[in-house]
């Protein structure tokens, strides 16, 4: 079995990155997101090829908080259809790897107390 998942997303702006990062850590569906600036995509749309700029969420979970985390993005994320891509981590830290399940493991944080 997979010990951990990084799910890539990307998102329009920074603001919409940032809030997404921010729900799904203090929710603790995500133990970490790192936010890579300015990747440039291109992509079929309603029959039309488009292209822009975007931010990629490199989103570190567990498996079995995939689909909470997959059904959160979508109700945090203004695209019709989001990408949200669940890669398998073949292999990894031990060390990184148990700080990812202690740091999903306990209950999420109220707003309050992370601030």
């Amino acid at each position: 079995m997979t010990a951990a998942y990084i799910v890539l997303v990307t998102a329009p702006s920074r603001k919409e990155a940032d809030h997404i990062a921010q729900v799904l850590v203090e929710e603790k569906l995500a133990a970490c997101v790192s936010i890579i600036p300015e990747i440039y995509s291109r992509y079929w749309w309603q029959g039309r090829i488009e292209n822009g700029e975007e931010l990629l969420l490199m989103i570190k979970t567990l498996p079995k908080r995939f689909k909470s985390l997959s059904k959160r993005i979508k109700e945090l994320h203004s695209y019709t259809v989001p990408e949200i891509l669940a890669l398998p981590v073949a292999e990894g830290s031990k060390a990184y790897l148990e700080w990812m399940n202690e740091s999903l493991a306990s209950q999420r944080v109220s707003k309050k107390a992370s601030k």
